[in-house]
């Protein structure tokens, strides 16, 4: 398998997740009024799909075992894990695209993912303590501000929109929240399905499985989502095939983008320990997603378009605090006490 060994590579496999992880939701924007239980469909495809691509090359050349080889040592406890990651990680992730539809990428992310950060890197942390703690601790503080800077702002720019009404802002806040709790928790299972030195599943190996977890059961909740909708009407199966080729390649491209990101995500923290990366600083760093998507939200959709200068001054905050979070974070493993 293709592993980097050194920091410096790592870091570049770590912007790479965050910018993919950032900005695959723009594939949803995209496809305009299509519904997202449809759009889920092909993100799920293009999710196997990219994982499948990635062990049959990157995970079947370099030194090691071959992502083949990898699988048929693995042990069951540490397939479980991996399974089980992607089957959290989906219901979380049809939530924080439930939560876009609603409330757009300048909030879904920061907040969701924002809480996502936080429960990750000190879970983390504590299966695989790598990094300075004192650093992680202050950029978790300040992620943990922004995330309630970014949650004033939504919901006094939906309260001004629907003239006093907060209904629909709460429930937008809510769908963060949750998908933030259930997106933190993934990612230390995957971190314990690579524990276990020759039982240790690798990076390609855990996207495989994990792909797999996020495929199958995305044909088991959307069956919930559809017939019992979070906005919106019930809809049907066959209005999935009344999508044109565009909102399909779409949503396929959305889950190629994303897994890409994982992929490098997983290849990061499983570094050699002596290069001080780990699970935790992994995570943290490719969860600047968060900001990444923020301005895509704000920027190119113009999602708090008309926006008091209130609303204004707090979204520079949230921006501020997101920045100087992440940057602790990342400065994290360079400063090993």
């Amino acid at each position: 398998m293709l592993t980097p060994s050194t920091y410096t590579a790592a870091l570049w496999l770590m912007i790479l997740s965050m910018l993919c992880w950032g900005s695959w939701a723009n594939t949803f924007k995209l496809t305009g009024k299509w519904r997202f239980e449809l759009f889920y469909f092909d993100y799920a495809f293009g999710v196997l799909l990219a994982a499948i691509a990635a062990a049959l090359t990157f995970g079947s050349t370099g030194e090691g075992f071959s992502f083949q080889d990898n699988l048929m040592i693995a042990g069951r406890t540490q397939i479980a894990y991996a399974l089980g990651a992607g089957l959290i990680f989906n219901l979380a992730n049809m939530l924080l695209v439930a939560a876009i539809s609603i409330a757009g990428l300048a909030v879904a992310f920061p907040v969701g993912i924002g809480l996502a950060l936080v429960v990750g890197v000190i879970w983390n942390y504590f299966l695989s303590p790598q990094g300075n703690p004192i650093l992680l601790t202050l950029g978790v503080i300040l992620v943990m501000i922004a995330i309630v800077v970014d949650a004033m702002a939504y919901s006094a720019h939906a309260a001004k929109r629907r003239k006093g009404s907060r209904g629909v802002g709460l429930k937008g806040i809510l769908l963060c929240l949750i998908s933030g709790l259930l997106m933190g928790s993934f990612y230390p299972l995957v971190t314990m399905s690579m524990q276990g030195d020759i039982l240790a599943l690798g990076p390609y190996s855990v996207a495989f499985i994990f792909a797999i977890g996020v495929f199958v059961s995305t044909l088991v909740y959307n069956l919930y989502f559809m017939n019992l909708p979070i906005e919106g009407e019930p809809i049907s199966l066959a209005a999935y095939f009344q999508g044109n080729l565009k909102q399909h390649g779409l949503g396929i491209l959305g889950g190629i983008v994303w897994c890409t990101g994982a992929i490098a995500n997983f290849a990061a923290a499983s570094t050699p320990k002596t290069v001080q990366v780990g699970p935790a600083i992994s995570y943290a760093i490719g969860q600047g997603a968060t900001m990444i998507s923020a301005l895509w939200g704000l920027l190119v959709w113009r999602e708090f378009a008309g926006a008091v200068p209130r609303v204004r001054l707090l979204l520079a905050c949230m921006l501020v605090f997101f920045v100087g979070g992440l940057t602790l974070l990342s400065l994290a493993p360079l400063y090993v006490k």
